[in-house]
């Protein structure tokens, strides 16, 4: 089984920029209803490659997204 992260935002209008920063950066990336045993905040979390993580927080930084937290999943 792939294991995979899952990035957490306060809002959709982040997750849904979040997600376009990071396919111009050439990651996997899918936008997934977020986990509610994760968070009850926003509707819209990033799910990724936990591979894929560094890269995918490097890109966020670069470009000014502001996200939650990262939790990974099995």
């Amino acid at each position: 089984m792939a294991e995979f992260a899952v990035i957490l935002f306060h809002s959709t209008s982040h997750a849904v920029y979040a997600e376009r920063v990071l396919r111009r950066a050439g990651l996997a990336v899918k936008m997934i209803p977020t986990p509610r045993h994760l968070s009850s905040d926003c509707g819209s979390a990033v799910r990724i490659a936990a591979s894929d993580q560094a890269a995918s927080l490097e890109a966020l930084g670069a470009a000014g997204v502001v996200f939650d937290r990262v939790e990974r999943l099995g």
